[in-house]
């Protein structure tokens, strides 16, 4: 049960914390690149003093990578939801393109593409890809404790 709870509405970005549970959920504006840092600010907020030290900082990191393959390799909107639960963080991104999204070995002469997905499968406590009717989440989980 909720004992006290407060959600504030800016635009079409949500972010709601309860007793039971800490989640923020953010639309993510198509093309909209200045959404990464305000996600990450946005997380860093939700995160203040969870985890043990750096793991807030993998979230970020790897939070930073899902949103940006989703603005870039899509040209749709797509929504960030956060969850911070007594166990550790789950951090989705859904998008609507059902294309499911493709882990590249990165290019060693390119050192700022191909790098997301591995980011994410080296870092992530778990991590996938969950189909919807119209388009993905693609997820990762962290645990409070350091990997």
């Amino acid at each position: 049960m909720t004992v006290e709870a407060y959600s504030a509405t800016v635009g079409d970005q949500t972010d709601t914390i309860t007793d039971d549970e800490r989640r923020l959920r953010r639309r993510l504006g198509r093309a909209d690149l200045r959404a990464v840092p305000e996600a990450r600010r946005a997380l860093r907020e939700l995160l203040r003093h969870w985890g043990k030290p750096g793991r807030s900082e993998i979230a970020e990191l790897l939070t930073s990578e899902l949103v940006t393959n989703a603005i870039v390799h899509t040209d749709h909107d797509a929504v960030l939801t956060a969850v911070l639960e007594p166990g550790g963080l789950r951090v989705e991104v859904r998008d609507f393109v059902a294309r499911r999204p493709e882990r590249h070995t990165p290019d060693t002469d390119d050192d700022t593409h191909g790098r997301g997905l591995v980011l994410v499968e080296s870092l992530a406590d778990a991590w996938g890809v969950r189909p919807h009717g119209v388009g993905k989440s693609v997820w990762f989980e962290l645990g409070t404790e350091a990997a």
